[in-house]
């Protein structure tokens, strides 16, 4: 898993000066968080709406596993549009400049990715390019097959 260290100092202010640790969520945290403020479709699965702001506060949140003492960085103080009871600006991006690095993949993982789904398809040919035949019920007759003629015998 990857971690990061923050050492700030107190140009936010004594109450944020100090360590900050950060270390990469799970796979199902990450996708929790998105799942909780994301709104979809109930039909057609389309995302209505999403919530990027929350969903990058608690995953802030989830990738800081330690902070000064007082824990200083809340999910309230994230979340807070109050200037009073919020962050400074500048902290919020440089935290989520360190969760989303933790959170990121690295050039060597995304030259992997890249490199499996070019080597081959991943959709698979059918075996002959038609259609399938149906084999539940009546079998529809082609034009260079007409349909046999009956003679009725009453």
């Amino acid at each position: 898993m990857k971690q990061e260290t923050l050492n700030l100092d107190g140009r936010f202010g004594a109450e944020f000066a100090g360590k900050y640790f950060f270390k990469e969520p799970t796979w199902a945290t990450r996708n929790r968080i998105i799942q909780k403020y994301t709104k979809y479709n109930n039909i057609s699965g389309e995302v209505i709406s999403s919530d990027f702001i929350a969903i990058q506060a608690e995953t802030i949140m989830a990738c800081l596993y330690k902070q000064p003492e007082g824990n200083p960085v809340t999910l309230v103080k994230l979340l807070s549009e109050d200037p009073e009871k919020g962050l400074p600006f500048g902290l919020g991006e440089l935290l989520a400049k360190y969760a989303n690095q933790v959170c990121a993949l690295t050039q060597a993982e995304t030259r992997f990715l890249s490199s499996a789904s070019d080597d081959k398809s991943l959709t698979l040919p059918l075996p002959n390019s038609g259609f399938p035949k149906n084999s539940d019920g009546p079998q529809t007759k082609s034009l260079d097959n007409p349909p046999e003629s009956s003679t009725n015998t009453s």
